[in-house]
């Protein structure tokens, strides 16, 4: 069903390749889709602002962006389903690390990750109006690349949200894929779970590239199948094995997303 999901436990079952959207569900899937992003966007950035007030604040706007997310994915015919490769505790603090392949990757994580969560977001979202002011009403954590000195404070705010019991997702390449292989990582994700005491869970997402990759205003319906993989204790490895944690979690994601796969049948 679109904009709903199923999830389950990974197995090794053979699945029947999907059939590509025909030109007609794929005209009505962009028409939906780009009309909700925006008025279904800004209704519900405004709803998101106005319920960020009730205590626990941020946490009711959490459950808009759940609404959004799902409206965006049912609006452009979009399908989700979720493997886990153990249960994951929704009230346990995490930082959740994925590939970014395409926009509609954010709502099938919103829909999909347990417990509350924030995402880190370039600073110049913050900047737009409604939408910026809902996702920091509901806790999104601002991040800086060219500013050091903004760039620490909004570390030292992130590491006090996650120990107050919030988790994070964050994009480890910072930027959609093109293609959908994995970019370099950058450091960020890895400090705030390093400093934070928190463990990693990496995430595959598979199926996104095809319903709309980076640039492209076209919206294909189909499926996003979402593997959320064993959680990764990044207090083994230290300050001092920052690179080899960025290792383990590259080969972990590259895994659950099928990349591998993909490398070996190139």
């Amino acid at each position: 069903m679109a904009g709903g999901y199923s999830r389950m436990t990974t197995t090794n079952g053979n699945r029947q390749p999907d059939k590509g959207p025909g030109d007609l569900a794929t005209l009505v899937a962009t028409i939906g889709g780009n009309v909700y992003i925006l008025f279904g966007t800004i209704v519900c950035a405004i709803v998101a602002i106005l319920v960020s007030w009730i205590p626990p604040r941020g946490n009711w706007t959490f459950v808009v962006a759940r609404i959004w997310s799902r409206g965006l994915l049912a609006s452009s015919g979009v399908g989700l389903e979720v493997e886990n490769e153990t249960p994951l505790d929704p009230n346990l603090p995490s930082v959740y690390m994925s590939n970014h392949q395409s926009l509609y990757d954010i709502p099938a994580l919103i829909v999909t990750l347990p417990g509350q969560t924030r995402f880190l977001a370039k600073r110049s979202l913050f900047r737009i109006p409604i939408f910026g002011w809902s996702i920091k009403a509901g806790g999104f954590i601002s991040i800086d690349r060219e500013d050091r000195s903004k760039a620490s404070e909004s570390f030292a705010a992130a590491v006090q949200r996650l120990q107050a019991g919030s988790s994070a997702m964050v994009f480890p390449e910072g930027t959609r894929s093109a293609d959908g292989s994995l970019g370099p990582f950058q450091r960020g994700g890895f400090l705030l779970a390093l400093k934070g005491g928190l463990p990693i869970v990496p995430v595959g997402i598979r199926g996104s590239l095809a319903v709309q990759p980076k640039g492209s205003h076209v919206v294909r319906p189909g499926r996003i199948t979402l593997h959320y993989g064993r959680p990764i204790d990044a207090a083994e490895y230290g300050l001092k094995g920052k690179k080899d944690l960025e290792q383990v979690v590259r080969r972990e994601i590259e895994r659950l997303a099928g990349l591998e796969e993909q490398a070996l049948g190139s």
